[in-house]
């Protein structure tokens, strides 16, 4: 069932972020809501899912847009791995500690993804730091309040429940 949601979120975000797709500044996509996903599930299930399903989310994303296919999926693969390797040996629960992680996990596949690409000298960029750390800073966000609603949520219901239950 877990494989199945996490499936699932990735091909809403994949989906979100295709419809999104408009939204660019500097040549970098305002949010990446694949990243931010498959940072999440790293971080709440460990390094192996982090790097199957950054590679998965990263192949499909590559397939889907104009570039080389393999460049993003290794980048978010990358990130997948050291999130849930993060995620596993230190607690990544706070709101600060998840943005620092959403953050740097930003800025590490924006690092190897615009690193390959020059790397091979298929495309250059023209200093992308405002555009990185302004996706960075997005993405972290995103990620923070995103994570604390799927973590709340659930016990809404619950203590809703509850408190009708002790009214009675």
């Amino acid at each position: 069932m877990k494989i199945v949601a996490a499936l699932a979120a990735l091909a809403i975000a994949l989906a979100l972020q295709t419809t999104l797709g408009s939204l660019v500044i500097r040549g970098t996509a305002a949010l990446d809501l694949v990243l931010i996903v498959v940072v999440y599930l790293a971080l709440i299930t460990g390094p192996i899912t982090g790097l199957l399903l950054g590679s998965v989310a990263g192949l499909v994303q590559d397939s889907l847009s104009s570039g080389i296919i393999g460049i993003g999926g290794l980048a978010k693969t990358i990130v997948g791995f050291v999130a849930g390797v993060l995620g596993s040996q230190f607690i990544v629960a706070a709101p600060l500690s998840r943005f620092v992680v959403f953050l740097l996990a930003t800025v590490v596949h924006a690092t190897v993804f615009m690193g390959l690409y020059t790397l091979l000298d298929l495309r250059q960029f023209d200093t992308p730091y405002a555009a990185v750390l302004s996706q960075a800073v997005g993405n972290a966000f995103l990620g923070v309040v995103g994570a604390q609603l799927i973590e709340l949520l659930p016990g809404l219901r619950d203590r809703r429940k509850a408190r009708r239950m002790s009214r009675h």
